[in-house]
């Protein structure tokens, strides 16, 4: 892969989840979360395994590579609930501030498990683009309110930015022995009936019945663009990403997820734009640039 598409794709994912905070927070008013989160990755891989089978992909595993499969499918759903709960428990402000976190555990855990090299490079590209993030986030959110909300909300988002980064970096070797689609797929696959217990679990609890899940267009729309888009399409450029380039450097274009939500709220919600979204990304640009530099597609 080109060093242009090694960047191109984990870019692209991270913008497909520009939307995701505003779109599950907007579905937990007719789904629950645990409940949308099973919808969203039974969607998802319905998807991937489709794709998979159009491009004849058939292949064997051992049950030392299922078990593999099994472990990134349990950090799936692990990431998954404590996202969709820890966004149904906090406000914008914690919810974009605490997703900055995940490149920085991706690049500690990259270093710690794949022994990927520490260079000057990619840590100050890391801070330069972390510290753009913020200045964005700052103009657009009363950070203020950081102290405020559900403890459990941020405690869980904490441990989804942790989840996804050990999704990251454990899927590196299979990503790299097969490919984005089939590690992207199986992984997937492995979550669904896990969540489906903690759904059925949630619905039981709340006493609601599957059959009582609202159906309208806008429910309908909500759940395809997490489904289709922000879990099929996104894991999978997510993981073409990581089949060229280290997962540290990689990790950096996470930060570009919360400044493409801003913009969205800016288009959809007709939020207003300050002077510090632009000087922001512009610093944020320049860290994005630095890291991604720093590795070698091959």
């Amino acid at each position: 892969m080109s060093r242009r598409g090694a960047v191109l794709a984990p870019l692209a994912a991270a913008s497909l989840w520009g939307g995701m905070y505003v779109v599950s927070k907007w579905g937990f008013a007719s789904i629950p979360p645990a409940t949308l989160a099973f919808l969203r990755v039974a969607l998802g891989a319905a998807t991937l395994v489709l794709v998979v089978r159009l491009q004849g992909q058939s292949r064997t595993f051992s049950f030392a590579e299922h078990r593999r499969f099994a472990l990134l499918g349990i950090w799936v759903a692990i990431t998954l609930l404590t996202q969709f709960v820890g966004t149904d428990l906090t406000n914008a402000s914690q919810g974009s501030l605490l997703t900055v976190l995940t490149p920085v555990f991706t690049l500690l855990l990259g270093i710690l498990v794949l022994e990927e090299g520490v260079t000057v490079r990619k840590v100050g590209g890391m801070a330069i683009a972390t510290v753009g993030t913020v200045v964005v986030l700052a103009g657009q959110y009363d950070l203020t309110r950081l102290g405020e909300g559900s403890a459990i909300g941020i405690s869980a988002l904490l441990l989804a930015s942790f989840g996804w980064a050990a999704y990251t970096v454990w899927g590196t070797p299979l990503v790299r022995r097969y490919s984005a689609l089939e590690t992207a797929t199986y992984s997937t696959v492995w979550a669904v009936p896990l969540l489906f217990v903690v759904a059925v679990a949630e619905l039981w609890t709340l006493g609601r019945s599957p059959l009582t899940l609202p159906t309208t267009a806008p429910v309908l729309a909500a759940v395809f663009y997490l489904g289709v888009l922000s879990t099929a399409a996104a894991w999978y450029l997510w993981y073409r990403g990581v089949e060229s380039l280290e997962a540290g450097v990689v990790a950096v274009f996470f930060f570009a997820q919360p400044v493409v939500g801003v913009l969205l709220g800016t288009v959809i919600l007709e939020e207003s734009l300050g002077p510090t979204f632009i000087a922001g990304g512009l610093v944020m640009a320049v860290g994005i640039y630095v890291v991604s530099t720093a590795g070698r597609a091959t």
